[in-house]
Formats: structure tokens, C-alpha cells, sequence
């Protein structure tokens, strides 16, 4: 159980993701969530910085869509201006909002990244699709109740990986 929650790669934040080695390996497309990943939750527009990197991103040939478990009005509001495709309410880790992502984003999932912050939605709805999973530090501490509750699971997941010996990416946080 334990291993559908470890993610292919961690890393700080978006901005430390490295683009170009994912072209080479045959990557195409993005599927990234909202919230504590891209700004905090508590932020309703994207930053300078946010629309910098995506257009970085976009410019590279990426496609992007937004994939969060909040609601139409808070997503489509920050994706819109940007826009960017998006899926709210996507009740993830179930599977139905990836498939439909990619099912948009007309790839196929050994050619897409999930990037989010937490191991309980993102990480392991993209694993459990069979999708290359990115888990960044979260942009802020302010979260909804449901995520800290998450947020709990997450501490007693990352001791007993650690405690098996299961975080061998951990050098790259």
C-alpha cells in the first residue's frame, strides 16, 4: 500500500523542476494541482513568477491542465486569465479526473506529469493511473480542514517509508 503513496520525484517547488529533462525522456504534458502547488490557497490570481513558468513550460511544448478537488468557482477563476484547461471537483486519487485529462490533453499517460503536494490525492491518484508522480513542498501552511487531516496521514506515511528504507528520493528535497 505504502508504495502507490511514493512519488517519483520530490522537490521544492515547481520552479525546481527540470523541463528540458523531461522533453528528452518523452514527456508531454503537465497535469498540476492548485492549491499549496502552483499558489497558496489563499491566493486567487497567479504570480508573476507562476505565469513566467508557464509560459516557459508551454513555450517548451508542454501541454498544461489544472486538476483540483476544489470547487468551479475558485479554479476557474485563477485558470481562466491564465488560459489554461482545468478539471474542479476531481475527487482525486479516484482515477475519473486523470482519465479525463488526458483524455483532453489527447496523451497518453507514459507521456504525462502529475505534480502536487500531497502524497493522498495527487501522488497517488497519479500512481495508481500508472503516471509519473512530482511531489513539491507545499507553498504555504494555511489549508482546509480535509487537507490537514491529509496532511496527518502524510507524517505517519513518510516515518514508515523512511523507517523501511522506501524514500530514496529524499535526497533530491
Amino acid at each position: 500500500m505504502f508504495k502507490s503513496m511514493i512519488p517519483d520525484m520530490y522537490v521544492k517547488s515547481i520552479y525546481a523542476i527540470d523541463f528540458a529533462e523531461l522533453k528528452r525522456r518523452g514527456f508531454k504534458a503537465v497535469i498540476v494541482d492548485l492549491d499549496n502547488t502552483l499558489v497558496e490557497s489563499s491566493r486567487a490570481d497567479a504570480t508573476p513568477g507562476l505565469i513566467e513558468w508557464l509560459d516557459q513550460i508551454k513555450q517548451m511544448g508542454f501541454k498544461v491542465m489544472i486538476v483540483s478537488n476544489n470547487n468551479k468557482m475558485r479554479v476557474s477563476k485563477f485558470a481562466m486569465p491564465l488560459h489554461i484547461p482545468f478539471i474542479y471537483t476531481a475527487k482525486k486519487p479516484f482515477s475519473h479526473a486523470f482519465r479525463k485529462a488526458l483524455r483532453i490533453l489527447n496523451v497518453q499517460k507514459q507521456e504525462t506529469v502529475v505534480i502536487g503536494d500531497q502524497l493522498l490525492t495527487d501522488v497517488l491518484g497519479g500512481n495508481r493511473m500508472g503516471i509519473y508522480t512530482i511531489l513539491v513542498v507545499p507553498v504555504s501552511n494555511v489549508e482546509g480542514f480535509a487537507t490537514r487531516m491529509n496532511r496527518r496521514v502524510e507524517r505517519f506515511v513518510f516515518r514508515r517509508l523512511r523507517k523501511r528504507g522506501l524514500l530514496r528520493w529524499e535526497e533530491s528535497h
